[in-house]
């Protein structure tokens, strides 16, 4: 939701330092992860958010609650009740990754999802360590949908959906203990200004799970990924509604400019292999396709690149990326 698109040296600051909230990561090289002026991402966020409301509900229709990859291995089953779970797996495993404890004097009890479709990780993570949730979208449709299946499931009281930027969040400094990002970082246009948020609103000791795409991390030699990396990225970006990718490897330089701790990530790229085409052969039947033409022009266009993120896959340039962390006391 990750060496980066350029070569970094990060400028650490041994004066005193303003709190996360107003921080920004000192970056010298080539190229900062900030890459739009501010009406470029105004622009990037009404089309994500256009893009949500017309198609969550295709998505809710064919793939059900949970608006991400699954977690597959050699026993995974490959019906549609196979790929639903291995999207719960998806879940559990993130949880599993970065520690955080089923035990109940440890376990959450307030929890951010940030970029929280229709809200099955909102729910599913509520009713797993009975806490409070709430998430926040760009899409007014998600947001209503999140909040009337939360009142259908009787969790009204437990979560909660809201329109927000995950950029300028609209929580208090230090509120949660689990800030949980799955498949919305791929999104943001300024990386630093979207992990420092995380930060912010992270509890001390809370921590931070960012499940996202990225690019293969750059070799030593390398200035920027290859010119036909570049034009399937950007191909993939214009009917995604995506600003330009950054690697693993910025990711982690960015969470130590802030000075975050037990980072760590890891590359799930061969882990979630059947997905995108198990995407493609579910709009290929009579509902999918039927469904498909309801949603809209964003919709189709989003469909008809789904075959470059399986080519950017096997390239080896596209990596499904998780990394986590904690905010220290």
């Amino acid at each position: 939701m990750s060496s980066g698109l350029y070569s970094y040296k990060l400028a650490f600051l041994k004066i005193r330092r303003p709190p996360l909230s107003r921080r920004r990561v000192s970056v010298e090289g080539r190229r900062r992860l900030s890459f739009r002026p501010m009406a470029a991402q105004e622009g990037i966020k009404k089309g994500i958010a256009e893009f949500y409301d017309e198609s969550s509900g295709l998505w809710e229709t064919v793939w059900g609650e949970h608006m991400h990859h699954g977690f597959y291995d050699a026993d995974s089953s490959t019906t549609l009740s196979g790929h639903r779970t291995a999207q719960i797996r998806m879940v559990e495993e993130a949880l599993r990754f970065a520690g955080v404890s089923d035990v109940p004097l440890k376990k959450p009890n307030r929890i951010v999802d940030v970029g929280c479709g229709i809200g099955g990780s909102s729910r599913y993570l509520a009713k797993k360590y009975a806490a409070q949730v709430q998430g926040i979208t760009l899409s007014p449709v998600q947001a209503k949908r999140a909040q009337d299946l939360a009142m259908a499931e009787d969790l009204a009281d437990k979560v909660s959906f809201q329109v927000a930027d995950a950029l300028e969040q609209p929580f208090p400094d230090g509120h949660f203990d689990l800030v949980w990002s799955m498949e919305s970082g791929e999104h943001m246009p300024d990386k630093e200004k979207f992990v420092s948020e995380l930060a912010r609103v992270a509890a001390p000791r809370g921590t931070i799970i960012i499940v996202t795409w990225c690019h293969r991390d750059l070799l030593p030699t390398e200035k920027e990924l290859k010119p036909d990396e570049i034009n399937l990225l950007n191909k993939i970006c214009k009917s995604f509604y995506l600003p330009k990718w950054c690697s693993a490897a910025d990711y982690l330089h960015i969470a130590s400019a802030l000075q975050l701790k037990d980072v760590k990530t890891a590359d799930w790229t061969e882990k979630v292999a059947p997905f995108w085409p198990a995407v493609i052969q579910s709009a290929l039947t009579w509902r999918g396709l039927t469904s498909l033409l309801r949603s809209g022009w964003r919709t189709i266009k989003g469909a008809l690149v789904m075959p470059l993120m399986i080519e950017g896959y096997k390239k080896g340039l596209i990596k499904f990326t998780i990394i986590t962390c904690q905010k220290p006391e």
